[in-house]
C-alpha cells in the first residue's frame, strides 16, 4: 500500500480548493455578464427606467416624480428579483454608485432620488422626456 506525505495530500487539497474557487469565479463573472447585458437593453429599450428596491423610500419618491408627470416608468425591482444583488452590482459598474435609486431617461444617467427630484423642479425632467408641465410641490 502506497503512502502519501502530508506534504503531497496539503498540495492536493490546495489544488482541489483552488480548482473549487476558480469555478466560483467564472459562475459569478457569468452572472455579472448576463446582469449587464440585461441593465444596458432595459436602458436602451425603454424611455424611462429605475432601478429601485420596493421597500426605499428614495426610490418610492423618484417613481413618485414620474406619476406627477403622468409617465410610467419601467422600473426594476431588486429586491424581488433573484439576480437583484448582481443587477445592482452592474449598475453600480456602469453608474459609479450601488445605491437605489438609479433613473436613466432616454439612456441618460440622471442620478438617484435627489437628482431626480431637482431635475424635476428644475424643469430639466419634463424637458429630457419632450412634455411641458405645470409642476407642484412633492
Amino acid at each position: 500500500m502506497a503512502t502519501i506525505s502530508k506534504s503531497s495530500t496539503s498540495m492536493l487539497v490546495i489544488v482541489v480548493l483552488m480548482a473549487v474557487l476558480l469555478s466560483i469565479n467564472v459562475a459569478a463573472d457569468e452572472s455579472s455578464s448576463a446582469a449587464m447585458k440585461f441593465v444596458k437593453k432595459t436602458i436602451s429599450s425603454h424611455s424611462i427606467v429605475i432601478f429601485s428596491k420596493s421597500y426605499c423610500p428614495y426610490c418610492r419618491k423618484a417613481k413618485s416624480v414620474f406619476k406627477e408627470l403622468s409617465q410610467k416608468p419601467y422600473v426594476v425591482e431588486l429586491d424581488e428579483r433573484e439576480d437583484g444583488w448582481e443587477i445592482q452590482g452592474s449598475v453600480g459598474q456602469l453608474v459609479g454608485r450601488r445605491t437605489v435609486p438609479q433613473v436613466f431617461i432616454n439612456g441618460k444617467h440622471i442620478g438617484g432620488s435627489d437628482d431626480t427630484v431637482e431635475a424635476y423642479e428644475s424643469g430639466e425632467l419634463a424637458k429630457l422626456l419632450g412634455i411641458s408641465t405645470a409642476k407642484t410641490d412633492l
